[in-house]
C-alpha cells in the first residue's frame, strides 16, 4: 500500500504545474459559514487521539475568543503529503493546514498556498517575531514564504542510560566511529544498539541528507538539479544502511519499521539509541521516566572540528499554511495568529517537546531543560535546511524509497555495496521530473 501511495504522489506532483494554476471552487469550510474553518493538523504526539485531545482544548479557546469554530482533522504522516498534493491538484482543500517544513518549496511551486508577503505577516504580528533558522525552511529563496513556522525541531541522539551503564560505556558517542564501537557492545542478548525506520521515507531522507553534508555532498547541485549519484551522496547512503548491513548494530526487522516504531522499541528497552527529533513526549507516553534517557548531539565524523559547526541535523519543523482559495481568509489569518501567538507557542511546544520558532516564546524557562537545550543549540549552530527546491517532495519519495529498498536487501542478507547503492540512486534520479 505504501508503494502505491508513493507512486500516486509522484504522478500527482508531476502533473501539478499543469493543474494547480487554475485551482478554483473554494476551499472546503465545513458548513460554508464564515464562522467555520477546516484545519488539517499533523501527528505530533504519540498518537492521533492524543493530538485530538491536545488541540481540541486550544481550538475551543480560539472559538471562545473569536466565535470561529475550527473543524479539526489530524492526518497521519504516512498520508499527509499525498492528501495535500491531491488537495492542491483539485483545489478542494482545508482552509489551514500543517506541512512538513521540508515540503515548503515543493508546495509553494503548486501555487495553491497563500504567499506570506509583508501584509500577511503584519496580520500575525510581523515576520521578525520568528527565528531565522525556522524562516529559512518556509519556501524558495527570493520568494514570499509559502507558510509560517509553527513547531521547530532538530535531531538528537537519545540513549538509554542503564543500557550504557550495563555495557560499561560512560558517555554517549560523539563520532560515528564511537557510535559503531559502542553499538557492538550494546548489541547483545537479543537487544540492539540503534533503532531505525527503514520504511519511513521521510526519516530516511533526513538521515542521509545530513550524512551527505558530512561527506561534503548534496543531493542537488547549485542550479537545483538532482545529483543523487555523487561519491559523497553514495557514501552517505551506504554509511546509513551499513549500520544494519555491515556493522550489525541495527535489528534486521527495522527494515520494515514505519513512523514511531523505533521510538516504541527504545521506550521498551529493545534498543539503546535512536536518532530522532523531539522524542521525549513519545517516550513519556510509553511509560519511560525522563531520568531513564539522555540526550546528546548527533555524532559527526572523526577528526572534524569540535566547535559544533559540522552539520549534524536538518532544520526540522512544522509550518502552518493557508490555502489561497479559502472562503474565509480573514478567519484563517486569525487562526494562524492565534496558533503562533507567544502564549500558544509556549503551550503547544511545551506539550509536544519541540522548540518555539517564535523568539519571545523560546525565551521561556520551560525550554531550558537538558533535552531542549541540546535541540536549541543544534538549531542555532549546526542544523541545515533541506534543499528548498520545487522537486523536494519527489526527492523524499524517490531517494527515501531507494534507502528503504537497500535496507530490505540488508535485512535479507543481500550484499549492500557501493555499486548497488549507486545503482539504486541512479534509478531514483531517473524518476525525477526533467
Amino acid at each position: 500500500m505504501r508503494r502505491t501511495r508513493a507512486a500516486t504522489a509522484l504522478a500527482i506532483v508531476t502533473a501539478l504545474a499543469a493543474t494547480t494554476a487554475g485551482c478554483g471552487g473554494g476551499a472546503s469550510t465545513g458548513d460554508g459559514s464564515p464562522k467555520t474553518l477546516t484545519y488539517w493538523a499533523s501527528n505530533q504526539g504519540p498518537n492521533i487521539e492524543a493530538d485530538k485531545k491536545i488541540l481540541t482544548a486550544e481550538l475551543k479557546k480560539f472559538e471562545k475568543e473569536t466565535g470561529i469554530k475550527v473543524e479539526l482533522e489530524v492526518v497521519p504522516w504516512s498520508d499527509l503529503l499525498n492528501r495535500i498534493l491531491a488537495a492542491t491538484a483539485s483545489g478542494q482543500g482545508p482552509d489551514v493546514l500543517n506541512i512538513g517544513n521540508t515540503w515548503s518549496a515543493s508546495l509553494q511551486a503548486t501555487g495553491a498556498l497563500l504567499p506570506w508577503d509583508q501584509e500577511a505577516f503584519d496580520r500575525i504580528g510581523g515576520r521578525d517575531r520568528f527565528v531565522d533558522s525556522a524562516l529559512g525552511s518556509t519556501g524558495a529563496p527570493g520568494e514570499h514564504p509559502a507558510a509560517v513556522p509553527l513547531y521547530s525541531m532538530a535531531y538528537a541522539l537519545y540513549y538509554n542510560k542503564k543500557a550504557f551503564e550495563d555495557a560499561g560505556i560512560d558517555k554517549p558517542p560523539a563520532t560515528w566511529d564511537e557510535l559503531v564501537a559502542d553499538g557492538k557492545k550494546l548489541s547483545r542478548g537479543g537487544k540492539w544498539a540503534l533503532g531505525v525506520e527503514g520504511s519511513n521515507l521521510s526519516n530516511n531522507i533526513h538521515q542521509v541528507f545530513v550524512l551527505a553534508k558530512q561527506h561534503d555532498a548534496d543531493f542537488f547541485d547549485a542550479s537545483g538539479k538532482p545529483d543523487f549519484t555523487s561519491d559523497g551522496a553514495v557514501a552517505a547512503v551506504k554509511q546509513y544502511v551499513d549500520f544494519m548491513a555491515e556493522d550489525e548494530i541495527v535489528a534486521p526487522g527495522n527494515a520494515e519499521y514505519a513512523q514511531n516504531q523505533s521510538l516504541q522499541d527504545f521506550a521498551r528497552g529493545k534498543t539503546a539509541m535512536v536518532l530522532w527529533q523531539t522524542a521525549a513526549t513519545t517516550f513519556k507516553a510509553h511509560g519511560m521516566s525522563p531520568d531513564e534517557w539522555g540526550v546528546a548531539p548527533v555524532p559527526v565524523p572523526s577528526g572534524t572540528p569540535e566547535d559544533g559547526s559540522v552539520p549534524n541535523s536538518m532544520v526540522a519543523g512544522i509550518n502552518m499554511a493557508v490555502f489561497k482559495n479559502t472562503d474565509n481568509l480573514d478567519g484563517a489569518l486569525e487562526f494562524v495568529e492565534f496558533m503562533t501567538s507567544d502564549e500558544e507557542q509556549k503551550i503547544l511546544n511545551k506539550t509536544y517537546g519541540s522548540i518555539p520558532p517564535v523568539k519571545a516564546a523560546q525565551r521561556d524557562e520551560a525550554f531550558d531543560t537538558p533535552d531542549l537545550t541540546v535541540l536549541r543549540d543544534t538549531l542555532a549552530k549546526s542544523a541545515v535546511p533541506l534543499p528548498q527546491v520545487p522537486q523536494e517532495s519527489q526527492f523524499e519519495t524517490a531517494v527515501g524509497t531507494a534507502v528503504k529498498e537497500l535496507f530490505a536487501d540488508a535485512a535479507a542478507g543481500r550484499p549492500v555495496t557501493t555499486e548497488s547503492v549507486r545503482e539504486r540512486l541512479t534509478k531514483a534520479q531517473q524518476q525525477m521530473p526533467k
